[in-house]
């Protein structure tokens, strides 16, 4: 599900990728993911400034960042400069339908992406798919009692129906064969998580 104008000013404002920047060293010292790692993907990557934190704290030999909204590709490339999109390759595509073997990938990151998808646990299990066994899904998710109460449901836009909370997610990580490595996590609110693929 693409953002509306209030979304994309949320996931656009200046605090943004300092947000991303702490959530980034809780993810380093928790993944156990190393540096020079073969592929990385960023779901959901928006303006680009995750793609480019992973790049920084993982330098992967190959690191892709798509997005469903080919205005957000323009925008990263427009966000990023010529030197900091060196070795990230931006392309337009859905969580539901990644253009990976299985298990082709190292990592995987979504940066508050899963709850924009109508059918989410598809989407899990898409990701479970290309993640090699190992493999490291880190990620940060918000629940409905955030983005769907009586102020934002009028502003932001979010699928209405399959919704998940957090015994939702934690079931639905298992079901796919992600386990939870580690989590820090306000059960109302949201959840910042690395899971590995048994």
């Amino acid at each position: 599900m693409k953002l509306n104008w209030a979304e994309r000013w949320a996931v656009n404002n200046p605090l943004r990728p300092l947000q991303q920047r702490l959530e980034m060293g809780w993810f380093e010292k928790r993944a156990g993911l190393g540096t020079g790692k073969e592929c990385i993907l960023e779901v959901g990557c928006g303006r680009g400034a995750g793609a480019r934190l992973i790049q920084r704290a993982f330098a992967p030999r190959h690191l892709q960042a798509m997005d469903l909204d080919m205005d957000m590709i323009l925008r990263a490339k427009r966000y990023l400069s010529p030197e900091a999109r060196k070795g990230i390759a931006f392309y337009v595509g859905d969580v539901s339908r990644l253009p990976y073997r299985d298990g082709q990938l190292d990592a995987l990151f979504g940066f508050g992406v899963l709850h924009h998808i109508p059918d989410w646990q598809g989407g899990l299990a898409e990701i479970a798919r290309v993640l090699k066994t190992g493999g490291i899904y880190a990620f940060e998710e918000l629940y409905p009692s955030l983005y769907q109460n009586v102020l934002t449901r009028r502003i932001l836009l979010h699928p209405a129906e399959n919704r998940f909370r957090s015994g939702d997610l934690r079931q639905a990580l298992a079901a796919v064969g992600l386990e939870l490595r580690d989590s820090i996590e306000n059960r109302k609110i949201a959840i910042l998580g690395v899971a590995v693929k048994r």
